[in-house]
């Protein structure tokens, strides 16, 4: 019984050992993360142009377009593009106040070789009497998938 019980926690020291070297994440070498630190700043720098252009649709491109693509902010879960468009229509109405978007990256961390975790800032800013004024920063985490060489939003939570 002790030894089948030995046997027990050798075989579940082995399938933890292999599952943290899995879980550990992609190791990217630095090249390889500059480079796609590079290519998502130009995804967040292409969103906030269209943001700011009024482009709903062209912003909500870079969403993965299924409907295990998540959003979570203020509202809760959204799932899938179409609602996370719906979401945001309000702030694209004609007559709407909606700020300047701009991004900074934080932190890029890429899980897989077509997976990243990137964790950000996003701020919004209104002109006000000739001059800037930010009405609302925070924090947002995206998990972005290469997808047909294109990198797009898996899941956002931005609050």
């Amino acid at each position: 019984m002790v030894a089948r019980g030995a046997r027990i926690v050798l075989g579940g020291l082995v399938l933890a050992a292999a599952c943290a070297r899995s879980v550990g994440g992609h190791r990217a070498s630095p090249g390889e993360r500059a480079a796609i630190r590079v290519e998502l700043e130009a995804m967040l720098a292409r969103a906030a142009v269209n943001w700011n252009r009024g482009d709903l649709d062209a912003f909500v491109d870079d969403y993965l377009p299924s409907d295990s693509t998540t959003f979570i902010g203020s509202r809760g879960i959204v799932r899938g593009p179409k609602a996370i468009r719906a979401g945001y229509a309000p702030l694209f109405a004609s007559g709407a106040t909606r700020d300047s978007l701009s991004f900074v990256i934080l932190d890029v961390d890429p899980v897989a070789p077509d997976a990243v975790n990137l964790i950000g800032q996003y701020t919004l800013t209104r002109r006000v009497a000739g001059r800037d004024s930010v009405t609302s920063q925070g924090p947002t985490s995206l998990l972005v998938r290469r997808v047909q060489g294109r990198w797009r939003i898996v899941h956002d939570h931005s609050s």
